[in-house]
């Protein structure tokens, strides 16, 4: 019998996750892999190829979304593991305290109408070459919910023009034809940034769950190639 190669998932948790059971959901029954839990009290992150920062609300986003979370002594070890090279999703309120502790530039700011916005959204597929989304086509437009009322990407003009020339900008909102504009921005990110990489393609933050769209009891499953672009990186180590 051939062994399947497996790889090593920790999900942090903090006070105030929510998403943290769906993303273990997803990676230990829909994809078999090895995950844990990593309480946000924890220091040691242990043998893990992949960080995941879950979406919820992360001691109450209290002052703001992440702000707390981000001196988490987990944090510091996960900064660590980014810094030296190791692999790191925030998904919502993951991207908010990667945005908040400076592993990703930018910031998410309160929805342009000043509601939580719960709704599924089109997405195009702006750079596939990643590790996170090379199981899409470029330019591929996909369904994932949203669920935010901090999910407007903000940042000055010198860093967005550094993240399009750079091609750092992953998804953007789009209409259902992948046309941009501002019809189609659920919270008035700019550019329609829905989610982005660092500049070394080892962090990926996005607004949108798609742990939401991984099962298919729930009649989507564009999600889930993030998921399995991460592992056949890991499995056969390119992209």
């Amino acid at each position: 019998m051939v062994e399947v190669k497996k790889i090593n998932v920790g999900v942090v948790v903090f006070p105030g996750s929510n998403c943290d059971h769906d993303c273990f959901y997803v990676f230990d029954k829909i994809l078999k892999q090895n995950v844990k839990y990593i309480w946000h009290k924890e220091s040691e992150l242990g043998n893990v190829d992949l960080i995941v920062l879950p979406g919820g609300f992360s001691y109450g986003d209290y002052l703001r979304c992440g702000a707390i979370a981000r001196f988490s002594p987990v944090m510091r070890s996960v900064v660590e593991f980014a810094r030296n090279g190791g692999y790191v999703l925030g998904i919502c309120n993951g991207f908010q305290i990667l945005c908040e502790v400076g592993l990703l530039p930018g910031v998410l700011l309160r929805n342009k109408s000043l509601i939580f916005i719960c709704d599924t959204v089109h997405l195009r597929v702006d750079n596939n070459r990643t590790v996170f989304t090379s199981n899409y086509a470029q330019n591929e437009v996909i369904r994932i919910p949203i669920a935010h009322a901090e999910g407007r990407y903000y940042a000055d003009e010198t860093t967005l023009s550094e993240l399009e020339s750079n091609n750092q900008v992953v998804l953007r909102y789009c209409s259902p034809e992948g046309r941009i504009d501002d019809d189609y921005n659920p919270n008035g990110s700019l550019n329609n940034i829905a989610g982005i990489v660092n500049e070394q393609g080892n962090i990926f933050g996005l607004m949108p769950h798609p742990e939401r769209a991984s099962d298919p009891v729930l009649k989507n499953t564009d999600g889930i190639r993030i998921f399995e672009s991460i592992i056949k990186y890991f499995i056969f180590k390119k992209v």
